[in-house]
C-alpha cells in the first residue's frame, strides 16, 4: 500500500468473482487489518472471510459496514474520520474491483479531494476478465456498464454502443441477456460480439459469434449465471471522394456558412480531415467569386 507505515488510507480492494484461489496475499493482508471494511452484501463479505480464515471482528466490534448506491454519500463522513484517525478503511464489493459499475467511487472522489491518502489492490474484475479472453480488439475498449432497462434513454444507450469503434463491455443480468442481444441485432445482426459467463467458476463459458447469431442461440437455450456481454466496434465509415466532399461543401456554403463552420460540421460525417474540406470551401467560394470571363 502506498502511503506512511501506519498511517490511515482508503484502501480499493479486488476480490474473486468465482474462484476463491484468486483472493491475493496482499488482499488477505489488507482485509485483515482493516480497521473498517466497507462492502456491498455484509452477508458474503462475512462469508468471504470466514472462507478465508479472516475474522469480520476487532477490536472495536464488528469491522462490517454496508456500503451501496443508496448510501454511499452518507458514508463519507464516518469513514473519512476513521481514516484521518489513522485507520485503514478497506472498500469491496460483491465481486471482482470496487468502483466500476459498483460502490466505491464516490468515497474515492470525496477523500481524494480532501487529501486523504487512496490505494488500491489491484485482482479479479469481470470487465477485464471478459475483455481479455473475448478474442474482440483490446487495444481500445470502453466500459457501458448496465445499460438502462428500458425507454428511450435504453435506445439511445444502444445506438451508442453500436456506434463506437471501440470494444464494448455491457453488464447483464441474466434474465435481460437475449433481449439486450436482439437489440444490438436489430442495429448490426453481424457485429461481433462475446457471450462471457460464469467466469473462473466451474461452468465457464465464453460463446463468440455474431449478434445475430447470439441472439437466436440464448432465445432458445436460455442462459443462467453472473453474465458479460463484449461487443465488437463498429467499423469506421469510408472517407468520402473530392467529389462528394465538393457536393456537401456547396451545399453548406450556399447555406451561409463561413468554410471554417463548414469544416467543422462535416469532417466526422465525411470521415475526412478539417484541413481538407476547409482548403475545398475556400476553393469553391473562390470559383463562386471569380468574374465570368
Amino acid at each position: 500500500m502506498s502511503g506512511t507505515p501506519g498511517s490511515g488510507q482508503l484502501v480499493l480492494v479486488a476480490t474473486p468473482i468465482g474462484n476463491l484461489g484468486d483472493l491475493s496475499p496482499r488482499a488477505r493482508e489488507v482485509l485483515g487489518a482493516a480497521a473498517l471494511i466497507c462492502c456491498e452484501d455484509t452477508r458474503r463479505t462475512r462469508a468471504l472471510l470466514s472462507a478465508m480464515g479472516i475474522p469480520a471482528g476487532g477490536p472495536r466490534g464488528d469491522r462490517l459496514m454496508s456500503l451501496h448506491a443508496h448510501n454511499e454519500e452518507s458514508r463519507v463522513e464516518k469513514v473519512a474520520a476513521c481514516v484521518a484517525d489513522g485507520g485503514v478503511v478497506a472498500v469491496v464489493s460483491d465481486a471482482g474491483t470496487p468502483g466500476i459499475s459498483d460502490p466505491g467511487s464516490v468515497l474515492v472522489a470525496a477523500l481524494a479531494a480532501a487529501g486523504a491518502a487512496v490505494s488500491v489492490v489491484p485482482g479479479p474484475s469481470s470487465v477485464v476478465a471478459a475483455l481479455v479472453v473475448s478474442g474482440l480488439p483490446t487495444d481500445r475498449f470502453c466500459v457501458e456498464g448496465f445499460l438502462p432497462r428500458k425507454g428511450a434513454e435504453r435506445r439511445s444507450r444502444i445506438a451508442a454502443v453500436m456506434s463506437d469503434q471501440r470494444t464494448t463491455v455491457v453488464l447483464e443480468a441474466p434474465g435481460r441477456v437475449v433481449a439486450t442481444l436482439e437489440e444490438l441485432a436489430e442495429v448490426d445482426g453481424d457485429r461481433p460480439v462475446a457471450v462471457v459467463r460464469e467466469l473462473t467458476k466451474l461452468f465457464e463459458e465464453v460463446w463468440r459469434g455474431s449478434a445475430a447469431e447470439a441472439a437466436a442461440f440464448f432465445a432458445e437455450r436460455g442462459i443462467r449465471g453472473e453474465v458479460v456481454l463484449v461487443v465488437g466496434g463498429a467499423q469506421p465509415p469510408e472517407p468520402a471522394s473530392d467529389e462528394q466532399i465538393d457536393d456537401a461543401v456547396r451545399r453548406r456554403l450556399a447555406l451561409g456558412e463561413g468554410p471554417r463552420q463548414v469544416s467543422n460540421a462535416l469532417a466526422q460525417e465525411l470521415a475526412v480531415g478539417r484541413r481538407q474540406i476547409y482548403e475545398a470551401a475556400l476553393r469553391i467560394r473562390a470559383e463562386s467569386q471569380d468574374p465570368p470571363n
